[in-house]
């Protein structure tokens, strides 16, 4: 007998015959559990991101923006902040092992663990689990986080003096100046700047002399009797001195 005549060749069954290419079946064979992505899902996903972008753009305009004072360079008082979401980074800042000369361990290094760990949970946590409780290491490693975000944003609100914080970004009237005057000059020599600001603007170590109300006699008591947070003995000078500097701060102040 000859190769192939009167011989049937008998595929394997684990082979189809017929070829199909691999592609899904359409979402309309699922009636009820899908849907089509274009339009329908991208359809709702664009009515909601339009409801919370309209909510967001109402909120804009009914609250005015926390503004503060123009930015002073010569303000070596003012402490910044930043926003609630970056305060836990903030107080790490503030720990011994993660400032001064260890200030690259709490900017870089250990947020940078933190982050990273987010970014390659997926390739070192590859189980088959879902349920948090048979998940323990990722579980805890996460709730440990979320804790330390807690706790040191927490923390920096609880250490933070929020009336000085106001007081030290509020925008205040301004007065016009002559900064050749006498008065002006004695205010300088006197160490007044220092806490009242070039500007009478006031700082964190002095509230402002802008818009005080007072008379010449008042602050020539202050000046030398203090009040508040001023001690007294602050203004060393003449007489003279005083009643000059007395008399610019309150000619400044009522215009």
């Amino acid at each position: 007998m000859h190769r192939g005549k009167g011989m049937k060749f008998v595929g394997d069954s684990r082979v189809p015959a017929v070829r199909k290419p691999n592609i899904p079946k359409d979402y309309s064979e699922y009636p009820g559990k899908t849907e089509a992505f274009w339009p329908n899902f991208l359809l709702k996903e664009w009515l909601v991101g339009a409801v919370f972008l309209i909510g967001f753009l109402s909120l804009t305009v009914a609250h005015e923006p926390p503004l503060e004072r123009i930015a002073d360079p010569t303000d070596t008082g003012y402490i910044p902040l930043p926003d609630w979401y970056f305060l836990f980074l903030y107080q790490l800042l503030k720990y011994s092992y993660a400032a001064g000369p260890y200030t690259i361990i709490g900017a870089l290094v250990i947020p940078g663990l933190g982050f990273g760990a987010l970014m390659l949970a997926p390739f070192l946590d590859r189980g088959p689990e879902r349920k948090p409780s048979k998940r323990p290491i990722a579980t805890g490693l996460m709730l440990l986080g979320v804790a330390s975000v807690f706790y040191l944003t927490w923390e920096s609100v609880d250490q933070t003096d929020w009336e000085l914080k106001e007081q030290q970004g509020a925008i205040v009237a301004e007065a016009e100046i002559d900064k050749e005057s006498e008065g002006y000059l004695l205010y300088q020599e006197k160490g007044c700047i220092g806490c009242h600001g070039e500007n009478l603007e006031g700082t964190p170590a002095g509230k402002a002399l802008v818009d005080n109300g007072l008379e010449v006699d008042q602050i020539s008591d202050i000046a030398v009797n203090g009040q508040g947070g001023m001690p007294a003995g602050m203004f060393e000078g003449s007489e003279e001195e005083l009643q000059k500097l007395s008399e610019f701060i309150s000619e400044v102040t009522s215009k």
